[in-house]
């Protein structure tokens, strides 16, 4: 069968209508790097869940604020917050905004990442850096303020049943090497062992942490990857489920894994990828 052509100019894949409920009524959610794309998405599906949410953004203040709309036509709170993660005094100063205006925080997702792509002999040190820097210790940063709030604050059993959660935004090459892209994957199999440890770590306090990992998303950061037909025919190669990811898509499993309804579930990583790793180069023998 061969793949759909869908391009720019083509319609995008209809997504099934699901209602989110309001699984996530009273608590507090805070997304990085949301003002669009899988961020933009997932602070508005958290949201439409019944979450309060701050919109963390780098650059960007229109979009930012259109966030903050569409959050607040589904009846939350939501707060525009212009931080750079991987800067120390910034996170802090974020998450002492939050806590003074929203009174807590329940839920974290670690989502602002970036790409900076160079053959690794090319690869500069400054393109490492910020890579590694804003994808992994711009998640250390928010995930250890949150985990403070978690354990100071304990359970609140009227709002959940964990006294935190956190996501942190992988990708399919945490596992995946991606030549072409040494820092970005570093930084992603970086934030695997960071989240696995985290989540050993703070399990005892009812901190829930893990990880979502996503395969190919329709979203600014890889535009050249899906918009004309002939790349996204070549995409699909790499994807058995034979369509590209939607935002959505991310922003759903979000809901799902800060809900209580996924209690149990502590230090993995989720793939939603269409199964990308399955490494379909094999499905016919290899």
């Amino acid at each position: 069968m061969s793949a759909p052509e869908i391009g720019k100019n083509l319609p995008e894949v209809a997504l099934p209508s699901v209602s989110l409920a309001k699984v996530l009524k009273g608590q507090k959610a805070l997304v990085t790097g949301a003002n669009s794309g899988i961020g933009k998405a997932t602070a508005i599906c958290l949201a439409q869940a019944g979450a309060d949410v701050v919109v963390n953004y780098f650059s960007g203040d229109d979009a930012a604020r259109q966030v903050v709309a569409d959050i607040q036509k589904s009846g939350s709170k939501a707060i525009a917050h212009l931080a750079d993660v991987s800067r120390e005094d910034q996170v802090q100063a974020m998450f002492k905004r939050m806590i003074e205006e929203l009174g807590t925080i329940d839920i974290l997702v670690n989502n602002a990442g970036l790409q900076q792509d160079a053959a690794f002999e090319e690869m500069t040190l400054q393109q490492w850096n910020t890579v590694l820097n804003v994808n992994l210790t711009g998640q250390f940063l928010c995930a250890r303020e949150a985990v403070r709030e978690f354990k100071r604050r304990g359970v609140v059993k009227e709002v959940s049943c964990a006294a935190g959660k956190i996501i942190c935004m992988s990708s399919v090459h945490e596992v995946i090497p991606w030549a072409g892209h040494v820092n970005y994957a570093a930084s992603k199999g970086g934030v695997m062992l960071m989240m696995k440890s985290i989540a050993q770590e703070v399990a005892r306090y009812r901190i829930r942490v893990n990880s979502i990992g996503p395969g190919a998303i329709r979203t600014p950061i890889n535009t050249a990857a899906w918009e004309a037909p002939a790349a996204y025919n070549e995409l699909m190669k790499l994807i058995p489920y034979n369509r590209i990811g939607e935002p959505e898509d991310i922003g759903r499993a979000a809901v799902w894994l800060a809900s209580d309804h996924a209690d149990y579930v502590n230090g993995i990583t989720l793939f939603v990828d269409g199964g990308m790793t399955l490494y379909p180069g094999f499905a016919e023998g290899g």
